[in-house]
């Protein structure tokens, strides 16, 4: 999937939505289980094996490695629900997410 700043006329596909996650966190796995059911297609980065990911989690957390973070297209949510993103989506791109 690939990030762009120009929404208005990107295909729903193509809007960068990312869940930093790692093994064993509860409430990671709540949130990419109700993502899916929701046909909600994110990037999943797990912090665990992926440095920057890691990095990044950190620079938005004030130094911890909290999970899930989530990102669309530059909005940071810590810890959401599947509602909370998918709301956050509707916000952002009215009318161009069928979610």
């Amino acid at each position: 999937m690939t990030g762009t700043e120009d929404h208005d006329a990107t295909p729903e596909c193509a809007v960068k939505r990312v869940i930093y996650w790692r093994p064993g966190c509860a409430y990671c796995a709540r949130l990419r289980w109700g993502l899916r059911r929701m046909k909600v297609t994110v990037e999943e980065l797990n912090i665990w094996t992926d440095p920057a990911a890691a990095a990044f989690v950190r620079s938005v957390n004030g130094g911890d490695e909290t999970v899930p973070t989530v990102v669309i297209a530059g909005v940071t949510l810590l810890h959401p629900t599947p509602r909370q993103v998918k709301r956050e989506l509707e916000r952002q791109f009215p009318g161009t997410i069928s979610l």
